[in-house]
């Protein structure tokens, strides 16, 4: 975990094939909460893709790097004082000789908070 202590992963499920959800909770007293932004805290976007590279690394067993990113679409702020468990649902394809395609959902509640696209390549 490159954020010590910033989230934990109550629950890691394959769904079905090449298809996972993951509950994780938010640690609103995270020093990161402190600088973004004193008394109104919100998750950065860079920490939600690390969520979602770390998610991917233990699913499929390997580190990876991050080579592009599309389709990305912040559509709510994640307050970690209102909503600290989100539901992080990924599609994972591809392989290691190639590269692993992970696309994910945020959502807090019903209300969606992310939606993009990563590329990997396995280090």
């Amino acid at each position: 975990m490159l954020l010590k202590d910033f989230y934990t992963v109550e629950q890691l499920d394959k769904t079905e094939e090449g298809k996972y959800t993951a509950i994780v909770f938010l640690n609103n007293a995270h020093d990161v909460f402190k600088g973004h932004f004193p008394g109104n805290p919100v998750t950065p976007g860079v920490c939600m893709m690390q969520i979602i590279k770390e998610l991917a690394q233990e699913i499929l067993g390997s580190s990876l790097i991050m080579t592009s990113s599309s389709n990305v679409k912040f559509m709510a702020l994640i307050n970690p004082d209102v909503n600290p468990k989100l539901k992080l649902e990924l599609e994972i394809s591809g392989d290691a000789t190639t590269e692993f395609k992970v696309k994910n959902t945020t959502s807090f509640d019903e209300t969606v908070a992310l939606k993009l696209t990563n590329v990997y390549k396995t280090v």
